[in-house]
């Protein structure tokens, strides 16, 4: 990497099997990601500042190098980084050195009545200086929202009133200058897919371990408005889940303005001097708190957006521009998934000006946010990951490239489906494709993965807008494949709260098979959870035989629905599952007894057999293993519970059968839950339905 600053840099050994490889095939192009925060202390600055310099100094995995790395970075911080609060020391170390080196957010205006450039520089405070024509024409960003710049600024006093003292000796934007695509592509074949998706989720800046593989995409389609051209995302959610972290920290080719800053001028173009806005130069811009349903809007606007949305251009006078920037819409919920789906709708939060059919119909995707977990101290990676403007880069110049048609030899959509939802699709599909496998190549489980993904984002589109407005049509969300079986597509939400989601449109009922219905064209394969709050079956009442499946980040799951109901009666019970080692595995199985507890005869006894392996990471680790099972024996020992524990060395299968004739596959076992905090004042910690569950599958087979 190009040295700003006159430093070197080196490399070493890694510390664990990924990062190692990361940086072996990235050298240069990795950091450790939870230096930022080492640097950083109270500078106001984008995180993709930070990793350019720790890119040129740090981006090894040799301790000592890293620590020499961060000194210097702190040192260039200090020494060069301007604080508001310091401008006028820093304008004095200018006149009196006659020239320093900045770092500061510069912003160029055209004063018309001299013809000339202006700069500004938002921290040191000075406006006014001249900036050379052949400088905006090479970064013409800095006319429009301003850019983070390196600078040498000099200072030449004149006793003329009107000249301005300081002169822009150099300016060079923060950014990665050059770097070999070629060389990205042939490094990806080295990484598995797994592999690929965690170096992606540590570059965002969190440990892949706390993340399941649904809530990797999410966080990946994050990413698709940097890579795809306009691409129209929209995401709400509760707020502290890192909705506008990516648009205002992750890459210096995007622009993240609050909703009530949008004027037609500002983001479109200016018809009294024919300035064009933030579209005409930046690839994402995105609106953050977007929600409001009192928020004033400009109807105009609205109408402009809405045929750039449809159409990639907009009007200066009488000239038709175009532009390729993607728009993003992020703001937050005040209410839960089954109270809007019950009451309004999904896109119930946003203002009333685009809380309109057309609008939302221009939508590519919409992002569950409320499956999003509350960003936490544990949730940042210590891992290595790319440079932020590295991969900003990367993911820039695979803007023109098209791979939404790579699904296509193995899959076909449904071919009633409308044009704006193919779109929405494609797009999606070929972003997502560019991020996982720039190389073009993925296998059929792999493109299936990824188009399923994409079809449920437009379906949430689609589904909400059919309750705003009774004149759009149907539509069956699924696709066939070579065999020519129909795979209809659900969202989570519809398969946890369906009673809500399939309710009447306010032009009349949603039809059977449509968009509406989970069928969508199809019968499903797995029958819904039982909804929190309806009562267990009572004894006599038939119970479900054969497979259900349960999506990750699905809620309104528990023991006591999914498990209890087979279990009553039962004296005998058979449990099989290796991994009760950790506490909250430990919890899981206290937490089914409590289930028990609660309908068995208090007159009688259960016998519960434990089938379980001993833990092989050492003495401490069994012994805690060993006290967990003893409290659980004693605490189940109250209510007429007998626990005994048997360990195998080597157990595959999991399952509880019960002497009443029921066996229960159990594809995790009891471990299906998400991590829980243990917040005594979460909801989650105490009760199964309110926490997010890992994928897995439960097969009731009823035994003679």
């Amino acid at each position: 990497m190009e040295d700003t600053f006159g430093t070197e840099t080196s490399e070493g050994g890694a510390p664990s099997e990924l990062d190692r490889k990361i940086n072996r095939f990235f050298p240069g192009a990795v950091v450790r990601k939870d230096l930022v925060k080492a640097v950083k202390g109270n500078a106001i600055v984008p995180s993709y500042v930070l990793e350019y310099l720790l890119g040129q100094y740090a981006a090894s995995d040799d301790e000592a190098t890293i620590q020499a790395g961060i000194d210097t970075v702190r040192k260039i911080l200090a020494d060069h980084y301007v604080h508001r609060n310091e401008s006028e020391l820093v304008k004095s170390t200018i006149r009196e050195r006659g020239r320093h080196r900045i770092i500061d957010k510069v912003t160029a205006t055209l004063n018309e009545k001299d013809d000339v450039y202006h700069a500004e520089f938002a921290n040191l405070g000075i406006k006014g200086v001249l900036v050379e024509p052949a400088t905006i024409k090479a970064h013409p960003k800095l006319l429009v929202g301003g850019v983070w710049c390196i600078c040498d600024i000099e200072y030449f006093y004149s006793d003329d009133a009107r000249v301005v003292p300081w002169i822009l000796g150099s300016i060079k934007p923060i950014q990665l200058s050059n770097f070999d695509f070629d060389g990205y592509l042939t490094a990806r074949r080295e990484f598995s897919t797994e592999e690929w998706t965690d170096l992606l989720v540590q570059s965002i800046g969190f440990s892949p371990t706390l993340f399941g593989r649904r809530a990797k995409l999410i966080q990946l389609v994050r990413l698709i408005p940097f890579v795809e051209r306009n691409y129209n995302l929209v995401e709400l959610g509760p707020k502290g889940t890192g909705k506008s972290h990516i648009f205002s920290e992750f890459s210096p080719h995007g622009m993240l303005i609050s909703g009530g800053e949008v004027t037609v001028p500002k983001l479109f173009v200016n018809n009294a001097n024919g300035r064009l806005g933030l579209v005409g130069y930046w690839d994402v811009v995105a609106f953050d708190e977007f929600a409001g349903k009192k928020k004033r809007t400009d109807r105009a606007l609205v109408d402009i957006m809405k045929n750039y949305m449809a159409n990639k251009s907009f009007s200066r006078g009488v000239e038709t521009l175009g532009a390729e920037a993607s728009m993003v819409f992020v703001g937050n919920t005040s209410h839960t998934v089954p109270y809007m789906l019950k009451h309004s709708d999904l896109f119930d939060e946003l203002p009333e000006s685009y809380h309109d059919s057309a609008f939302l119909d221009r939508l590519h995707h919409y992002i569950p946010g409320w499956e999003v977990d509350t960003i936490r101290g544990e949730m940042f990676s210590d891992g290595y990951g790319f440079v932020v403007d590295y991969i900003a880069e990367v993911l820039k110049s695979m803007r023109s490239t098209d791979y939404s048609d790579r699904y296509q030899q193995h899959f076909t959509l449904s071919p009633d489906i409308s044009t704006r939802d193919r779109d929405g699709i494609h797009k999606t599909f070929s972003g997502l494709m560019k991020i996982l496998y720039p190389h073009g190549e993925a296998s059929p489980v792999e493109i299936e993965e990824i188009l399923r993904f994409a079809i449920e984002g437009r379906k949430r589109v689609k589904d909400q807008i059919l309750r705003i407005d009774s004149t759009m049509a149907d539509v069956k969300f699924g696709y066939r494949d070579k065999s020519e079986v129909w795979h209809p597509v659900t969202t989570l939400e519809e398969d946890e709260f369906g009673a809500y989601y399939r309710r009447e449109r306010r032009g009349g009922p949603i039809a059977e098979g449509g968009s509406g219905s989970s069928a969508a064209g199809g019968t499903v394969d797995a029958p819904q959870p039982i909804p929190e709050g309806i009562p267990l079956p009572a004894a006599g009442v038939p119970l479900f035989e054969g497979h259900r499946d349960f999506q990750e980040n699905q809620r309104g799951v528990s023991y006591t629905t999914m498990l209890v109901p087979y279990l009553r009666g039962a004296t005998q019970i058979t449990i099989t599952d290796p991994y009760i080692r950790q506490f909250h595995q430990a919890r899981n199985l206290m937490e089914l007894i409590e289930g028990i507890a609660a309908v068995k005869d208090a007159a009688e006894e259960v016998h519960i057999q434990l089938i379980t392996s001993e833990s092989s990471e050492g003495d401490d680790k069994l012994r805690k293993q060993l006290e967990l099972l003893l409290k659980i024996k004693q605490g189940a020992g109250v209510a007429g519970i007998n626990l005994d524990v048997t360990f195998q060395s080597s157990i595959h299968d999991r399952s509880i059968v019960t002497d009443t004739g029921w066996r229960i596959l159990l594809g995790r076992g009891l471990d299906v839950f998400q991590f829980v905090n243990g917040d005594a004042f979460d909801l989650a910690t105490r009760l199964q339905e309110y926490r997010q569950v890992k994928a897995f599958g439960v097969t009731y087979i009823r035994e003679n």
